[in-house]
């Protein structure tokens, strides 16, 4: 038999390396309690940190950035529009971000407020409630006074103080591939979230209209003060007109009997007029450009048309937005002396020198310009003084009346021009088609954010299973007894012959007095102990059907393990069924089978051995056990010796021949050496281990020491927990003896 199971290892081992949904099954039986302990905990500790955290709301606005390129008011407007590309949006992203920005916000919301001034004696007044409702997630900050701020040209720090805690609480972020920006804010409080994002959204809206109201603005200063110079020279030239007139006595009409040839004169007259014109325009470039460069104005605000029409101007422009934001990003995350935004910061100014030197070489272009449409006017007079033949007086006061009368509708056609445009550029600073707009302000939340309750409640609960399983596993891995057959077989490669549960002290009572496991054998021949004695017998005789044992001995690997109590119900069972059975009790250090046979004072095994009593007087009769008994009798100091003689190898041979079957009690095979030396004297070993309580490894140690005659039949479990063992699944079915579907089977 103890072949077959040898060979039966390869089988479990195959078995170990599939997946077995049953024992999942039973770990989880076994260990649901101690697996749900750890869920609780985890369950309390996430509500633990959802009553004591502060929820936070996020209220969200949403601006819609118009792509449409619409013109007002003409054509012929001063204030471009850019393309929404990404790095125009994400240079979108970065202004409302900016600390100019969130200014207009502290100052609209009034998160600042200004000290009071040294002269005053009275106390400050408090704040409104809308002055001091942001206290919930900024501080109250103190900051200069208006003259103060006029001054110093820095931020206060009260002030910067306000505008980090504004950007601490913004995000702001593209809504996929669309041109909407979602802006939001996280408080403490769902009304002081909305109401923020919401100032934050106005404040970006302003913000772009005031850019383009000051471009328009500073266009039309320049505008109004060209005006007033070109005004004053169609003054002058008009009055020349008339003087020049009136000085040569020429009447308007007078011209018409001129001696020249119209037709080429007219030629010429006309490219003249279209020359100076041309020469007038680029005059008005030029000394526009020496006006910005005087006053240190930005020459692309100024001279827009030019500078939007360069492909160089715009590539760099881009590139510049895509730098900036990458500063950006960058000075956020690492700060301001790191080596990466210093590099950034570099490039940054690499291609701002490209792009000043690009708008430098347009400006050059500009003065090249007007030196050729002045040569070009210079060329075309020369042209017309020598057709006009200047030796007659009256035709060079005809030619010098149309030259001014030329001169004077020139200026008039350049005021005209220039007061049209200027009339344009006042109305688009007044009126502007929106490019931006709120499609989405922000409302209060009803509910915060943060903490999410079901998905911290949820990971709660994960987290509880996984330590709770780990723990579970860890626990079952320190339990180092014996639980199933299975063990027993794959780590000493012996059979479990039996396992006797652990028996109620109600069981133990017959008519209110106490009786041990041998007589309840008897008296109760029908019950599940009784047939765990009977399967254990059953598995002696069945580990030799040819021989079977009649000596077995009884021992285990540590003490109390209630190994003597055991080998009184097994020769109890065997007596029960008719035989003649023998009981020596030959723990001769500590006899417990003598105490509970109340045969402490009789002569017994020592004297026997020791020559002072025949046999006859050394074995007694148990009534109430139905066996007979070889009791430990008087003390010895020399146990081994006298389990080794040969007076007591004779005597168990005599005892085998006697008697139908024979059980030597023996102490644990750990503290002592005796049950290795009665070891050669039985048929049989048995060893008695309690159930998930003495270690494996001790078992195995103590199964090695004793097993030098190959005569170990196996192992007996004994005390089984019931319930507990159900709880291994398949490998435990002898636990089975206990449950329901077998209780009808047994009676009490």
């Amino acid at each position: 038999m103890l072949k077959r199971l040898a060979g039966s290892e390869t089988g479990f081992e195959k078995e170990d390396q599939q997946f077995d949904l049953r024992e999942w099954l039973n770990f989880a039986w076994r260990q649901w309690k101690f697996i749900a302990a750890f869920v609780a905990v985890a369950i309390l500790l996430g509500a633990i940190q959802l009553v004591t955290t502060t929820p936070l709301y996020t209220a969200t606005a949403q601006i819609l950035l118009d792509p449409r390129k619409q013109k007002t008011l003409g054509e012929d407007v001063v204030l471009g529009d850019e393309a929404l590309t990404a790095p125009v949006i994400e240079s979108q992203m970065a202004i409302i971000r900016s600390t100019s920005l969130l200014r207009r916000v502290v100052d609209r919301e009034r998160l600042v407020e200004p000290k009071p001034t040294t002269d005053t004696k009275n106390t400050e007044k408090p704040a409104s409630d809308n002055e001091s409702s942001a206290s919930g997630f900024f501080s109250i900050w103190q900051t200069s006074n208006k003259a103060e701020r006029s001054e110093n040209p820095i931020y206060p720090p009260e002030v910067l103080r306000a505008v980090d805690g504004l950007r601490g609480g913004l995000s702001v972020s593209r809504v996929g591939p669309s041109h909407i920006l979602a802006i939001s804010f996280v408080a403490t409080d769902p009304v002081r979230a909305a109401r923020f994002a919401n100032a934050i959204a106005d404040a970006y809206i302003i913000d772009k209209l005031d850019a383009r109201f000051e471009a328009a603005k500073r266009s039309s200063t320049w505008l109004n003060e060209r005006l007033t110079e070109l005004r004053k020279q169609v003054g002058e030239s008009e009055e020349a007109v008339i003087a020049f007139r009136s000085e040569n006595n020429l009447q308007r009409g007078s011209t018409a009997n001129a001696t020249l040839d119209q037709q080429q004169l007219g030629d010429l007259n006309g490219r003249l007029i279209a020359a100076r014109t041309e020469l007038a325009e680029k005059k008005a470039r030029l000394d526009l450009l020496k006006s910005a460069e005087e006053k240190g104005s930005n020459i692309q605000s100024l001279l827009p048309d030019m500078v939007k029409d360069s492909p160089v101007v715009n590539a760099l422009r881009t590139q510049a937005a895509g730098i900036s934001q990458r500063e950006a990003d960058l000075v956020a995350r690492y700060g301001d002396r790191h080596p990466l935004v210093v590099n950034v910061r570099a490039e940054r100014r690499d291609v701002e020198s490209h792009m000043a030197a690009e708008i430098r070489k347009l400006a050059a272009n500009v003065k090249n310009d007007y030196e050729l449409a002045k040569a070009r006017a210079d060329s075309l007079e020369s042209s017309l003084r020598q057709v006009s033949g200047q030796s007659d007086s009256a035709s060079s006061a005809v030619i010098k009346l149309r030259e001014l009368e030329r001169a004077a509708q020139v200026n008039k056609t350049l005021f005209e021009d220039f007061l049209q445009k200027s009339k344009l550029t006042q109305e688009q600073s007044t009126f502007e088609v929106k490019d931006a707009r709120i499609i989405t302000p922000a409302l209060p939340p009803r509910g915060p954010t943060s903490p999410n309750r079901s998905r911290t409640m949820m990971l709660s609960v994960v987290l509880g299973l996984i330590v709770g399983v780990a723990a579970a596993f860890g626990k079952e891995m320190l339990n180092s007894g014996f639980t199933t057959p299975r063990q027993v077989e794959d780590m000493l490669g012996l059979p479990l012959l039996s396992s006797v549960s652990r028996i109620d002290k109600s069981d133990l009572t017959v008519n209110g007095k106490a009786i041990t496991l041998a007589q309840h054998v008897i008296l109760k021949p029908l019950s599940r102990h009784s047939e765990s004695l009977r399967a254990l017998r059953t598995g002696i005789q069945m580990t030799d059907v040819d021989n079977p044992p009649k000596v077995v001995q009884v021992t285990s690997a540590v003490p109390s393990e209630g190994k003597t109590t055991l080998a009184l119900a097994l020769a109890a069972s065997a007596a029960s069924s008719g035989a003649k059975v023998l009981y020596i009790d030959a723990d001769l250090r500590r006899p417990s089978g003598t105490k509970i046979l109340g045969a402490d004072r009789s002569k017994g095994l020592v004297d026997l051995l020791l020559g002072a009593i025949p046999v006859q007087e050394a074995i007694q009769y148990n009534e109430e056990t139905r066996l007979w008994a070889l009791t430990a009798g008087s003390k010895t100091q020399n146990p081994p010796d006298l389990l080794g003689s040969e007076r007591m190898k004779a005597l168990v041979a005599s005892f085998k021949s006697s008697f139908d079957f024979v059980v030597i009690d023996t102490p644990p095979t750990g503290p002592v050496i005796d049950p290795v030396v009665v070891s050669g004297l039985a048929d049989k070993i048995i060893f008695v281990v309690r159930w998930a309580s003495t270690a494996r490894e001790l078992v195995q140690g103590a199964v090695g020491q004793i097993s030098l005659h190959n005569n170990v039949a196996g192992l007996v479990f004994n005390q089984v927990d019931e319930r507990q063992a159900q709880k291994y699944g398949k490998y435990a079915y002898s636990y089975y003896y206990g449950a329901r579907h077998y209780r009808n089977y047994y009676q009490s």
